[in-house]
């Protein structure tokens, strides 16, 4: 785990990336601007300069995280990863609000139940997938061995057993109710109940739940974008007035156009 110091530096980082990636100005440029804002006390300037010189080299910044594991988590990686892919759905941006809200709930001396139900959420909600998901979250330094032993069993239990079953077998509150030590829980009584409340639910139902008892961050969901709406809109107006045309058109190569169809019958027009 990083000092405090560390994880604050990058929610600022992951934050003001993304609003001035909006910024007609290059990525290569804006780490370099960034980095000149990190507090030069801690790792992250290092880490940028690395991140600049990989994103020269390749494009982009997951092979630089991954080789820099001791600073950033596999997680971390992980989502960059999921971003960067050509065929991916996974906006960039949305990755990196991800990597932030994240950042700044470790920087809060976030709990590891908490952390777990980010990052998990984070799967479930953009479906990055479980297997790989889940072995970059086992990596996380923020787990103990009870914790990475579980989160690899998981992938075998998904689509087969409820999250909220998993949650709830495995808390504190689950233990009380059989009148068992409490000593291998991983979840408290409360994610117990929360979890128990919503057995057979849709898990975003579940996860929604948790975020407002425990405070643990919510994800960031992709806004929609009014001005695409508004173009597509306006696409569609220009395509069936096309439509109109090309269908006079091809009436005026048969033999002319009926024009009859256009007059107001003036015994309708009066009635």
């Amino acid at each position: 785990m990083l000092p405090r110091e560390e994880y604050i530096e990058q929610a600022y980082f992951f934050r003001v990336l993304r609003e001035r990636m909006q910024q007609s100005t290059s990525t290569q440029e804006l780490l370099g601007s960034i980095r000149e804002e990190i507090l030069a006390t801690t790792k992250l300037p290092m880490a940028l300069e690395f991140l600049e010189g990989e994103l020269k080299l390749t494009g982009g910044f997951a092979g630089a995280m991954q080789r820099i594991g001791h600073y950033f988590t596999s997680f971390q990686t992980f989502v960059i990863q999921e971003s960067e892919k050509e065929t991916g759905r996974f906006d960039f941006r949305i990755a990196l609000e991800v990597l932030q809200r994240e950042a700044e709930y470790r920087a809060a001396d976030g709990s590891i139940q908490g952390t777990f139900l980010y990052q998990f959420e984070t799967l479930c909600r953009n479906r990055l997938g479980y297997d790989r998901g889940l072995a970059a979250m086992a990596n996380d330094p923020i787990y103990d061995e009870p914790w990475r032993k579980w989160l690899l069993e998981i992938p075998h239990q998904i689509g087969l057993i409820d999250i909220a079953d998993l949650i709830f077998v495995h808390s504190r509150y689950y233990h009380q109710l059989r009148s068992e030590p409490e000593d291998g829980a991983l979840f408290g009584e409360k994610e117990g109940r929360i979890a128990l409340a919503n057995r057979r639910k849709d898990p975003l139902y579940l996860f929604s739940a948790l975020a407002r008892h425990l405070g643990y961050p919510s994800v960031p969901r992709p806004v929609k974008d009014e001005a695409a709406e508004n173009l597509i809109f306006s696409l569609r107006r220009q395509i069936e007035r096309l439509e109109t045309r090309l269908r006079l058109l091809e009436e005026e190569t048969r033999g002319g156009i009926n024009l009859s169809k256009f007059y107001v019958d003036e015994k309708e027009k009066k009635g």
